[in-house]
């Protein structure tokens, strides 16, 4: 198991994480759990009880805990959203993204409010929301030794032949798959349950994974505190994410999509952008 040969120097950053996860959780989750029928609703069920049920990841840039105040990027757009439409959020911290899907598709949740990639799978199986924001998947690897560093990764043609560690269930792993159709060669993935785009950096920094592949918000976050990672190499090109609900929910997406049109075009949406997007 990864979680027996950690570096004793990550479980500062593993410990860190998964107690901020337990608490969001612990604060965050139903006051009354059968609430949830495992139905997927639409708008008009949402808004008749008055709650709007999301799932999100705990992370730097969609929601963590900042000392004792909730933050993050997602979670300060789906509050708006509750706010200008009269309802409450229920959110539920989720770091399996396998999970959260497999939550949307059963009625647990009526919105994933954190960063889908519109891959052509994911617009098969759920209704996208309009763009949220650009984002783009990077190579977490530690900074060279020397020139001669054969670890090092500086064009994807070196990507030949070796393993990256992946979120499980992650988008990136079609790219990665369609990179690896690019280069005419294996690139190995390996997908981790247990931990998150953070997790998964921090095990990159001290030694304990060589390469890591995650959303580059989230890598530059890390990186002011793990000086030692570079992450200068992209994985996949610039695109825009959004947030997914049900197919069976199309007027809660129609309600989300004229509301992000129009907020984004509002000084609220720049200033919370800006916070979370350097």
């Amino acid at each position: 198991m990864l979680l027996k040969r950690l570096n004793p120097k990550i479980w500062k950053y593993v410990v860190v994480a998964l107690a901020g996860s337990l608490i969001a959780t612990f604060v965050l989750q139903h006051e009354d759990t059968s609430a949830s029928e495992n139905i997927s609703r639409d708008y008009p069920a949402v808004a008749a009880e008055g709650i709007l049920r999301a799932a999100l990841e705990y992370n730097s840039i969609s929601l963590h805990l900042d000392g004792d105040t909730l933050s993050g990027f997602d979670y300060e757009l789906i509050e708006a959203f509750a706010r200008d439409h009269g309802l409450r959020v229920d959110i539920t911290p989720e770091m399996s993204f396998e999970k959260r899907l497999e939550g949307l598709a059963a009625g647990k949740y009526d919105l994933i409010a954190n960063g889908i990639l519109a891959t052509s799978e994911l617009k098969d199986s759920l209704l996208l929301t309009t763009p949220i924001a650009l984002t783009k998947e990077v190579l977490v690897q530690r900074k060279p030794t020397g020139e001669n560093d054969s670890l090092f990764i500086r064009t994807h043609l070196s990507l030949a032949k070796r393993t990256l560690h992946v979120v499980k269930g992650s988008p990136s792993i079609l790219r990665i798959q369609n990179l690896g159709d690019e280069i005419a060669d294996t690139i190995y993935i390996k997908e981790v349950e247990k931990y998150g785009p953070e997790q998964l950096i921090a095990m990159v920094a001290h030694g304990d994974i060589d390469y890591a592949v995650c959303d580059e918000q989230i890598a530059r976050a890390a990186a002011d505190s793990m000086p030692q990672i570079d992450i200068s190499t992209d994985i996949s090109f610039t695109q825009f994410y959004s947030w997914a609900v049900s197919k069976k929910s199309p007027a809660l997406l129609d309600s989300l999509d004229t509301w992000l049109e129009d907020f984004k075009q509002g000084r609220e949406y720049q200033k919370i952008y800006r916070k979370y997007y350097k």
